[in-house]
């Protein structure tokens, strides 16, 4: 799925500025399907430009850092603005890749929303608590049979995610205690930041999310 070019500022009809937020994924079906269903739930507040299908986690960073350089320049010229958020979306799945890209994205100023081992134990965490290591042949294998679909997931799993999501969000958080309590890395598995991109989203808790 391709990012849109920058688009003129909008405005709800209460004169409320909607922010825009650029997305960089790794998936080409499953996080973009995801990130969209809750974007339109919250069109009125935020644009949502979604580009997935990108090759690695590095590559991922860079093609966030390269948007939001040729973003400021347009907007610096009076066409069109900067989004407000630059956001990169990637498993970690014990790929050596990963910490580089988390390096990069802080260094130029791009959030980043690690899942480790992937996004599907984000998905898991909606339905139970997830503390025992997995790796991604077994989370997919769960997240399939929680959702009862694979990867593009239907609309009946999209709303159920999004019904349960102050669960998963609380769950995500405990985990990174544990972590933390446990003398563990940060990120460890399993884990998942997609909370944090989902506060930006619906503007929420957003003190709590992390840079």
């Amino acid at each position: 799925m391709k990012s849109q070019s920058p688009r003129p500022l909008k405005r709800t009809s209460g004169g409320r500025r909607i922010r825009r937020i650029a997305v960089f994924a790794e998936g080409e079906k499953t996080e973009p399907g995801y990130l969209t269903h809750w974007y339109r739930a919250y069109r009125d507040r935020v644009q949502v430009d979604i580009k997935g299908g990108l090759r690695d986690p590095v590559t991922t960073v860079e093609e966030a850092i390269a948007q939001k350089h040729r973003e400021a320049r347009e907007a610096k010229r009076g066409q069109g603005r900067a989004s407000d958020d630059y956001w990169c979306v990637i498993d970690d799945d014990g790929r050596s890749s990963v910490g580089p890209a988390v390096e990069k994205a802080e260094a130029n100023g791009i959030r980043i929303a690690v899942s480790n081992p992937c996004v599907e134990v984000w998905f898991i965490l909606h339905f139970r608590d997830q503390t025992a290591e997995l790796d991604s042949k077994r989370a997919q294998a769960i997240s399939k049979e929680l959702l009862r679909c694979d990867k593009i997931l239907k609309k009946q799993a999209l709303d159920e995610l999004m019904e349960r999501f102050p669960e998963a969000r609380a769950r995500a958080l405990r985990l990174d205690a544990k972590h933390l309590g446990d003398g563990r890395a940060p990120r460890s598995n399993p884990s998942s930041e997609m909370w944090m991109l989902i506060d930006s989203i619906t503007n929420e808790n957003s003190t709590d999310a992390g840079g």
